[in-house]
């Protein structure tokens, strides 16, 4: 069945708020199909780190433009190796502290920031496809017309549960930050997290990794062969 996924070029949209395995999910499947893999929200950290780094505040909406439009971003889509790059510099470890995380949200909903971002993307999938891209609008606003489009939601105690274990942070703490960032992602003008008429939705709180990804290899798999 795999093997029939891999013959054709497809692009799998994954959706959901923080914790729901949304990245691990993604990362497999896409090892296990043969495509390429992209983290938008990677992007979106970046730009914010890139934002700290210049001494932007994170709500000053005409400096975080400026800073989004001059940085240049570097994206891996090795599925086993991905990485991404602000104007050189390696961030991989820096974008996912809580420095960043506390301000991402207020970069990421800045129109013009997700109009460039979101054109950035679009490039990537169409010079890397086949391709599964996860973050909170590809279904929605990034790639519309994706072959499947998927919504992973989780319990909000077993989402924590996944976070701290991520970030080694205090599980009620890390609750609170991800109903905040519920709340901000949701709650924003410009392509808020929501799901996708069309998607698929898929509570991830009692499957397994390759529980969740065999089903949507399968799902994969009738879409491409239809």
């Amino acid at each position: 069945m795999a093997e029939q996924v891999r013959a054709g070029t497809f692009v799998v949209a994954v959706d959901g708020p923080s914790g729901s395995g949304k990245s691990t999910v993604s990362r497999h499947l896409a090892t296990a199909t043969g495509a390429r893999y992209l983290d938008t929200g990677a992007m979106y950290r970046a730009v914010t780190w890139a934002v700290l780094r210049a001494g932007v505040d994170p709500h000053d909406t005409d400096g975080v433009t400026k800073v989004a439009a001059d940085v240049i971003l570097t994206i891996g889509t090795d599925p086993a190796t991905p990485h991404v790059r602000a104007d050189g510099v390696a961030v991989d470890a820096e974008i996912r502290g809580s420095e960043v995380t506390s301000a991402v949200s207020a970069v990421a909903a800045v129109p013009a920031v997700r109009e460039l971002l979101v054109a950035e993307q679009r490039a990537l999938i169409a010079a890397h496809a086949p391709i599964v891209v996860e973050g909170r609008d590809i279904g929605s606003v990034v790639a519309p017309d994706a072959d499947l489009k998927v919504y992973l939601t989780a319990s909000a105690e077993t989402r924590a549960r996944r976070r701290s274990a991520e970030t080694a942070a205090d599980v009620a703490a890390t609750a609170e930050d991800l109903a905040r960032r519920d709340r901000l992602d949701s709650t924003r003008t410009a392509d808020p997290l929501q799901q996708s008429a069309d998607a698929v939705e898929l509570d991830t709180t009692a499957l397994g990794i390759d529980e969740v990804v065999n089903r949507l290899r399968d799902l994969l798999s009738a879409r491409v062969a239809g």
